[in-house]
Order: structure tokens, then sequence, then C-alpha cells
């Protein structure tokens, strides 16, 4: 597997909430909010908007205010993600790139959600196991409680609510399957979305190199192999340029910003 020597990933000094209790994947709702914004307006004005307009078609305040909260803090947060997004949405690209890319952005705004991927599930494929069970989660979790790294004290009810949640969430997102049991699912990546990716990386260290070993990729599982695979995929595709000269690696996009980038995404599509 890729070395975890990025420290951002590793559970040391980690502080984990339990948000998803209360989140879930929210794919079609996060389309949705997506879909109608407003790009005049100010995100709370935004949501405001969202809130009086009752877009999402809940019964509930308290379920809306819920999700404005979670969407705030998944795809809200960087005003150049917000437009990133706005623009895929909005430009019609088919939801298994866009799933991917919103799977990716959620596990980076909730690390209790990364972690369990990365720290947990990435070391099932090296040893042979597909198999998912809730004490899986549960072990790990209550691991990080007696470490101190709880930002609360969590009760029995909690943690039974958290690890349940994570397992639907993941389902939903597409990395696990099964109703009931859950698997491992097999990891699918659109190399459009792959591409959007590597570009959102490539933004916080520029490196080819670390690029390839970037710890991120764990949330798919990926090994350095792959990801050099997907990176010639990529520039066969015309998505963005590899090139690879002994240890040296030259990474480059037809665009400087990552707005720009989901413009062209959308353009390729049609």
């Amino acid at each position: 597997m890729i070395s975890r020597t990025n420290t951002n990933t590793s559970t040391a000094h980690k502080i984990y909430t339990s948000k998803i209790i209360k989140a879930g994947a929210l794919l079609a709702d996060t389309k949705t909010m997506l879909a109608h914004w407003d790009e005049a307006l100010s995100v709370p004005e935004n949501l405001t908007r969202f809130r009086r307009e009752n877009i999402f078609g809940k019964a509930s305040r308290s379920r809306i205010e819920d999700m404005l909260a979670i969407f705030r803090q998944r795809y809200l947060a960087s005003q150049s993600v917000t437009k990133a997004l706005i623009t895929l949405v909005q430009g019609k690209l088919s939801n298994e790139v866009l799933d991917r890319i919103l799977y990716f952005h959620a596990a980076q705004a909730d690390v209790l959600l990364h972690d369990i991927v990365t720290e947990v599930l990435a070391r099932f494929p090296t040893i042979g196991k597909v198999d998912v069970v809730p004490e899986d989660i549960r072990a790990a979790i209550m691991n990080w409680i007696a470490e101190g790294r709880m930002t609360s004290t969590w009760s029995e009810n909690t943690l039974v609510r958290a690890t349940r949640e994570l397992l639907s969430t993941l389902r939903d997102f597409g990395i696990l399957q099964g109703a009931v049991n859950k698997r491992l699912a097999p990891i699918y990546l659109p190399v459009e979305a792959f591409a959007y990716l590597a570009f959102y990386l490539q933004q916080r260290q520029p490196s080819g190199e670390r690029l390839l070993d970037d710890p991120e990729w764990q949330l798919f599982f990926f090994t350095r192999q792959t990801v050099e695979r997907f990176f010639l995929e990529a520039h066969q595709h015309h998505l963005l340029e590899y090139r690879a000269a002994g240890s040296v690696i030259r990474i480059t996009f037809p665009t400087t910003s990552i707005e720009e980038y989901a413009y062209a995404l959308t353009q390729r599509a049609h």
C-alpha cells in the first residue's frame, strides 16, 4: 500500500466528532443544493433561500438545519471548491463522476469518516479481508476513545449510532456494498473523477513524486502502481500531462484553477 508519511492522515492528534450521526451520504440532496445554487448570492443567502423554498422537500425543519450544517462543513468551506462543484453539477457531469468527487470532499471534511477508511478499511485488501462487520468499526472507535481523541464523552448509544451511520454512509458512497451484511465494494473511479482529485491534491503540494504517493489515494485503496496507471490513462484522455523520466515526475494541467478545470471537464463530457 501507499506509504502514510503525511501526518494529516494519521490518527495521531486527531479529534473526532459524532457529526456523522446526523449526516449520511446525502448524495441526492447535495446535488439538489448545488443544482439550485445562485452564484449571485452569498453562502448564507443561498442557505436562507433553501430554507424558505424547502427545495429538499423535508417536513422537519430540524432535519433541514442538520443537512445545511453538513453541507457547510463538506462543500461550502472553500469558495473555489464550492464553485467547482456547482460547475460540475450544473454542467450535468455524470453521477458516477460526481458521487466519487462528493465522497472525497466529504471525507476531507470529516476526519472520523476519513480515518475509518484510510486507517481501518484500507488495510483489508492487504490481508484478503472483504467482509466488514460493525465490530471492525466499533473496535477502532473504542481505541480512539481510549486514546482521548473524541471532542466529548461518547455514550454507548452514540457509539452504536456512529458505527451504524458510518457503515451506511460508506455503502451509499459506494465504498461498501450490501444492505445488511457489508463488504468492500469493487472501487470504480472514472478517469475524470481521478483527474479532478489529482488537480485538487496537486494544489496542496505540487511535487509529482509526492502526488503519486499522496496518502489521500488510500480513500480508494489505491497502491502507487494503481495511481500511476490512472495518471497514464488521464494523460491518454488529454485530461493532464504526465511525464516520467527516472525519478523525475512532471504532472501539468490545462488550467490554473479548480473552477476552470471543473468547467473543462463538463465541456469534455458534452
